[in-house]
């Protein structure tokens, strides 16, 4: 990013000095361009340049799961936040979503005339990624049709998307975001969702382009980031962007979620459903056969289909003889990235990873730095499901892992990405109801309105709290009624199963030197898996599976003592908790 103190002439400059210009802003007299190093070091030199300055990147901020709707799901965010109790008053604020893009073909989300976009370098209606489909599916997915999940406003969205990230969902830089914003006010958008950030920037650009936004009349709405820690991400964290926290079902503060004096409001943001534009298929089968469903490792190769002899690779931790074989590998002992480089080392076309305890995981090939296996496609699956393989040796066996375009998908999702598109949807849905309203009367009346969590009034975890659409109407039109002319809502139908899962046999174990160890516990019914550490660690994790029989997996330190509670929720949602009981690693 290079400022001069006359733009007059600027690309001009930037071009001499052999660089690439991205983007160009006149009311900042601000270009942004790549530049060879030897280049910087001379326009900084020049008495034409204001300021010169690396830019920031800007991230998603979701974790992933996919799955599969059958019927139509009303998402728990959308009557936590009470968009099913205010309809749709008047004209829909234009609401610009800068994202990945959007599935313009997905079943479950408005067409044209409701939705439109920018075309830059890459096309708003596609969405290689994901991320903008699902945060667009929150805001806006389609009710009353039968099939998906229904959005905060399902029907009578008014959307424009911004593309800033590729089909790879790295990452964007700040001059993306501050052209993005442009792009919005252009398009006479009221509402900018971002579920997007990262560190701040060393220039003041993206911050005067967001605080001439607000001066604009725009609401902008950022997530506040998945760090989990105090720090702060931007542009959640300027002044003239609402920062937006993530609460689970529960109403809980994510784990994941940042916490620091930016927050302003928090929604839904944990298991979040919504629609998706592909298809995930993991498998592992045996010609005439069995085939028994797999996960993909993360970082490895995929493939649509590729067919060899089963052959025992053990621990895997070497490489053996094995060209042209689909290689069975244990885990443990070695890294899921050593035993896929060592299939690969030894000519193997296929990597099958099974575990060593009950059930199946996910492995990844990142050590933390971003790093890949060599090429191989590489699928996990149960022990189970590994003994019964073991039987199929010199068999051809078929490894399938493939990730395909879909219409019809749809995904449970994790981040304050998730939590932003439910507040910038509450914030139109309100802003329906008289569009004269100001955005600072609409920001002030999600704050005032929100119902409070945590410590009274603001707090660094969920800010004034959860936001409601319902209350912030009311704020603003005192006269409104809510919930088909109820100022309250109707009262819930009264419980079938009102009995909470009954815990029992809580045991945790150490299972390897490294330092991992699991936790383990029984229920008297079929119930999901969440285990809080308070000690030794801090965090929330969770497995949606519903069994009896519990067993989550961790990688901690030895010598450390933890201290933790586990808790099961059944299908009627009765929740169970108990602890705090403690493990010394």
């Amino acid at each position: 990013m290079i400022e001069f103190h006359d733009f007059n002439g600027a690309a001009a400059a930037v071009r001499a000095a052999g660089g690439e210009i991205v983007h160009e802003f006149p009311e900042m007299r601000v270009v942004a361009a790549r530049l060879p190093e030897a280049a910087v070091r001379g326009l900084e030199n020049s008495p034409k340049v204001k300021l010169i300055a690396p830019e920031s990147p800007r991230v998603p901020m979701a974790l992933w799961n996919d799955t599969t709707v059958n019927g139509e799901t009303v998402p728990f965010g959308i009557s936590m936040v009470q968009a099913d109790r205010v309809a749709v008053g008047g004209a829909m604020p234009r609401v610009c979503i800068i994202d990945s893009g959007y599935r313009l073909t997905h079943v479950d989300l408005p067409k044209s005339p409701n939705v439109s976009g920018y075309n830059g370098t890459l096309p708003w209606n596609e969405d290689g990624d994901g991320h903008g489909t699902h945060v667009a599916g929150t805001i806006a997915a389609i009710g009353g049709n039968g099939t998906g999940v229904v959005g905060v406003v399902p029907s009578n969205a008014n959307l424009y998307i911004v593309r800033v990230f590729g089909n790879d969902g790295k990452w964007a830089y700040e001059s993306d975001l501050i052209n993005a914003v442009q792009r919005c006010r252009d398009a006479g958008s009221k509402v900018i969702s971002m579920s997007l950030g990262g560190g701040k920037p060393l220039g003041p650009w993206e911050q005067s382009a967001f605080d001439s936004a607000y001066n604009a009349g725009v609401l902008s709405i950022a997530a506040a980031g998945n760090a989990g820690d105090t720090s702060t991400s931007y542009p959640a964290g300027y002044a003239s962007v609402m920062s937006v926290a993530a609460v689970d079902a529960d109403e809980a503060v994510a784990s994941f979620s940042q916490k620091n004096a930016d927050v302003e409001i928090a929604a839904p943001g944990v298991n979040t459903l919504s629609t998706y534009p592909k298809l995930e298929t993991n498998n592992f089968s045996v010609a005439n056969g069995p085939s028994w469903t797999a996960n993909h490792v993360e970082g490895s190769g995929r493939t649509t289909g590729t067919s060899a002899p089963i052959v025992d690779g053990g621990i895997c931790d070497v490489a053996g003889a094995w060209t042209g074989k689909v290689v069975l590998c244990q885990r443990g002992t070695v890294s899921f990235k050593q035993k896929v480089d060592a299939v690969a080392a030894g000519g193997g076309v296929a990597a099958v990873l099974y575990n060593n305890a009950t059930g199946n995981f996910f492995g990844t090939c990142d050590d933390g730095t971003g790093t890949t296996c060599n090429g191989v496609p590489a699928v996990s699956i149960s022990m189970e499901d590994g003994a019964a393989a073991l039987a199929y040796l010199s068999q051809t066996g078929t490894v399938v892992s493939k990730v395909e375009p879909s219409d019809t998908q749809y995904m449970y999702n994790n981040g304050t990405s998730m939590a932003t598109p439910h507040v910038s949807a509450v914030a139109a849905l309100v802003w329906s109801h008289n569009s004269g309203w100001t955005n600072a009367q609409v920001r002030n009346a999600l704050t005032s309105s929100a119902r409070d969590k945590g410590a009274a009034g603001r707090d660094n975890e969920y800010g004034y709290g959860i936001a409601q659409a319902c209350a912030a109407l009311k704020i603003l039109n005192p006269s409104a009624t809510c919930g088909g002319g109820s100022s309250e809502p109707p009262p819930p139908p009264p419980p079938t199963d009102v009995e909470a899962p009954v815990i029992s046999s809580v045991t945790a174990a150490k299972v390897h030197k490294n330092g991992r160890f699991e936790i383990s516990w029984s229920t008297n019914e079929a119930s999901n898996s969440e285990v809080r550490f308070t000690s030794g660690a801090t965090g929330t994790y969770s497995d949606a599976v519903m069994t009896t029989a519990h067993k989550m997996s961790f990688s901690g330190k030895s010598g450390t003592l933890y201290q933790y509670y586990v808790s099961s929720t059944d299908a009627a949602g009765n929740k169970s908790t108990a602890g705090p009981f403690t493990h010394q690693n």
